[in-house]
């Protein structure tokens, strides 16, 4: 008989009841699959034990998705032939297994750790290292704030100083004198004008010039020898007369325009002695590349001189972008022919202007030594630092000694051309002075450190990230950094080559070439006022501002005169969001006469967000509005989209690109599509695994500005931009090390350069920040 102290008996099945309670959800627990359990079970057989891919087709599983993001696909898509085998619990444990395993870089960069590559001159990069290595012995070109060209008006059929009336700078050159002349002091049968100054070319590559004239022209351009147009002694009635020239973006050529009215069209036989005045006019246009012929703006003249500069032709094969930014990493056969071609090309145009460069004469006794010091000069520019003594012997020594000066030069620039220590950038790759200064100045420019720079490696002061800094903050003040940041931000935009932007007539009567010519050059004038101006690149997307001229204006709804130059202006107040929203984006990411939320979506994931997306299966084709008349753009794309096979992707991408359903396939603002008021109401699932909705342009541009996810894919972009290397070879936490120093320097998109240019010049510095 039991004790009063003693614990009530217990039946056994009371107590395997309360074990059963009690034990058997923690066993479940500890017995639950785990992710790598799950994904040996379900995801093998096509995807493979890393995730290689075990079946035809089933692409390699890499991405930069979240652990969450990763998940909902797997829950919503995953396995194929029955998704709701794995539920969201199940989903989140496979996803976490394969992020840490091999999908996530950083997982890639364990597995196959990135490292910086010896990299050949990109096509670019070699192009104005060639132009800055011959500039090197020529006066270097002086900044000027001016714009416009020197004008310089005779009252004479020649241009005598003393004949000079006028002398002025005029912002463009597109003049109807009537009948008179500039003014009522100059004859009106007979005057001359001469308009000279620089030209500096926006982007590398063809331009076409133009000269509108009834009377005589002529124009240089770059070289002051040869005039690319000559039309100096007329026949015929032509009035347009066109020359071309090659142009490295972000340098100033000499430009040189020649006018004269003398006799042209004037009947002065002795049948009429007394012949009616005649009209003159005269206009300097270009074609710039892509672009619709249109008189050469100011903000592209100044009236300071340049020197002559020399502009390798020989045609280069394109340089690999596979990874959304140029690289040098291939070597064919028609690479290297073209490097030889070029080579060949640069000694000859160095022979002919030898005397000029080296600053001798035929009959100069001291001739051979100074053509022996600018072949000495000519190599160490080109390798970025100075020869040594048994490269002088092979390169200078040997050359001089078997043959004559002007043929040793030859020999010397090929020999200098042909060199891996020239067309490779990381040869060297040391830290000391001049390999800092090599790596700052291709960070920057593109091309070969400046005397300043040369100067500062040879005393000592590239070793800390302070110095390399303020050479940087200096270096990015120089048009042709400011050429390379205006072509990234076209990259980031995806519109670096430029799209077809053409309309339908019908539906958008007045958008032709030349509004597509504007709107190109409004965008870039929009790129350029956001970062040379406070530099924050929040206010890229959420500025309401945008620069239109006259013609732009009406086509858009802005008040400005028919005339107006490009002028910053508000559109549409409180329905605009920076460039997310201009027009020349919208109508790029549209398709002839209807929106296209698929390919705005696509912009804002992988430029703006920096998701990679995978190409469709098939070709695209979208449902033709006349099939489905009482859908709107929404309706019709959520229905094309809706299979299973395009969850994935689109998922992500509709829901952006419906939050810009208010705008038109030119970019005008619009509230109703097809009838029925726009739903712009979108979504998108961020890395931290919340849902971010939006309604409109401008919500979605608040929610990107202040996006973590956005900030570090700018920051990655741009980093792969300036230094054509896989960030994460410099450290794999240097991303996560850029996207805080630009949190810490105010999201400047400036300071966001010099600490890119700091790292890729001295690669074991940490960011200020990060």
């Amino acid at each position: 008989m039991p004790t009063p102290s003693s614990p009530p008996a217990r039946h056994p099945r009371a107590v395997l009841a309360v074990l059963t309670i009690f034990l058997l959800p923690a066993f479940a627990r500890a017995v639950e699959p785990t992710g790598e359990q799950l994904y040996r079970d379900h995801c093998v057989r096509c995807h493979g034990p890393a995730g290689g891919g075990a079946k035809k087709g089933v692409e390699p599983l890499l991405g930069d998705k979240s652990v969450a993001q990763l998940a909902k696909v797997i829950d919503a898509t995953m396995p194929e032939d029955d998704p709701d085998k794995i539920g969201p619990a199940e989903a989140a444990r496979v996803a976490a297994y394969i992020h840490g395993a091999f999908y996530s870089p950083s997982a890639q960069a364990r597995v196959k750790p990135p490292r910086v590559e010896l990299a050949r001159l990109t096509v670019g990069q070699y192009r104005h290292a060639v132009a800055d290595l011959v500039g090197a012995f020529r006066p270097s070109p002086k900044a000027d704030d001016k714009r416009g060209l020197r004008g310089e008006y005779f009252n004479a059929r020649g241009f005598q100083p003393n004949a000079r009336l006028i002398d002025r700078t005029d912002p463009e050159v597109a003049f109807d004198f009537g009948t008179t002349g500039p003014t009522d002091k100059f004859t009106p049968g007979q005057f001359t004008a001469r308009w000279e100054g620089s030209v500096t070319a926006p982007e590398s590559g063809g331009y076409e010039f133009v000269v509108r004239t009834e009377h005589a022209a002529r124009l240089w351009v770059n070289d002051p020898r040869t005039p690319v147009i000559d039309a100096w002694v007329k026949s015929g009635k032509d009035t347009e007369f066109r020359g071309s020239a090659t142009l490295l973006a972000g340098r100033p050529y000499h430009l040189k325009l020649e006018f004269s009215k003398a006799k042209q069209g004037v009947d002065d036989s002795k049948k009429n002695p007394n012949p009616p005045p005649v009209k003159a006019s005269v206009a300097l246009l270009w074609q710039p590349p892509h672009r619709a012929t249109e008189v050469i703006p100011a903000r592209h003249l100044s009236p300071a001189r340049a020197p002559e500069a020399f502009v390798v032709t020989t045609p280069f094969p394109p340089d690999d972008r596979s990874l959304g930014w140029e690289r040098g990493t291939t070597v064919s056969k028609d690479w290297d022919a073209a490097a030889t071609d070029a080579a060949f090309e640069t000694a000859a145009y160095v022979a002919a202007r030898l005397n000029e460069l080296a600053g001798t004469t035929d009959a100069a006794p001291d001739r051979a030594k100074k053509l022996q010091a600018f072949a000495l000069k000519f190599a160490e520019r080109a390798f970025r630092q100075p020869l040594a003594d048994d490269q002088k012997l092979v390169y200078l020594d040997r050359q001089f000694e078997t043959t004559d000066s002007e043929a040793a030069v030859k020999r010397v620039v090929l020999l200098v051309l042909k060199s891996p220590r020239f067309l490779y950038r990381e040869v060297g790759g040391g830290p000391g002075g001049y390999d800092v200064a090599s790596r700052l100045s291709f960070a920057l420019w593109d091309s070969l450190p400046d005397d300043e720079l040369l100067k500062a490696a040879a005393a000592g002061k590239l070793a800390s990230s302070e110095q390399v800094a303020a050479q940087a903050e200096r270096m990015l003040t120089d048009p042709r950094a400011k050429a390379k940041v205006r072509e990234f931000l076209l990259t980031w935009l995806k519109v670096d080559q430029p799209p077809d932007v053409s309309k339908d007539a019908k539906r958008f009567p007045g958008f032709d070439a030349v509004v597509v010519s504007d709107l190109r050059a409004s965008l870039e004038l929009t790129l350029d006022d956001a970062v040379w101006g406070d530099g924050d690149f929040r206010k890229l997307l959420l500025s309401e501002s945008v620069f239109l001229n006259g013609r732009l204006a009406k086509l858009y709804g802005a008040d400005l005169p028919a005339d107006a130059p490009f002028t910053k202006v508000a559109l549409d107040s409180g329905k605009r969001a920076g460039v997310l929203t201009h027009p020349y984006l919208l109508a790029a990411f549209a398709y002839t006469a209807e929106s296209s939320p698929i390919h705005r979506g696509v912009f804002l994931a992988r430029g703006v967000l920096g998701v990679s997306l995978r190409p469709p299966p098939d070709a695209f084709t979208p449902l033709a509005a006349d099939l489905h008349p009482s859908l709107t753009t929404r309706e019709r794309v959520a229905l094309q989209t809706r299979p299973a096979a395009c969850a994935g992707c689109h998922n992500v991408i509709n829901p952006l690109g419906f939050s810009l359903e208010q705008f038109d396939a030119i970019g005008r603002f619009r509230d109703k599509d097809n009838g029925k008021l726009v739903d712009a109401s979108g979504s998108y699932l961020t890395r931290k695994g919340t849902t971010a909705t939006f309604v409109g342009a401008p919500e979605l541009a608040r929610f990107l500005a202040a996006d973590e996810e956005v900030h570090a894919a700018f920051a990655e972009q741009l980093f792969h931009h300036f230094v054509k290397q896989p960030v994460r070879a410099y450290g794999t936490t240097r991303p996560d090390e850029l996207r805080k120093a630009f949190a810490a320097n105010g999201f400047n998109v400036r300071k966001l350069i010099t600490t890119i240019a700091v790292t890729a010049a001295l690669p074991e510095t940490k960011p200020p920040g990060g």
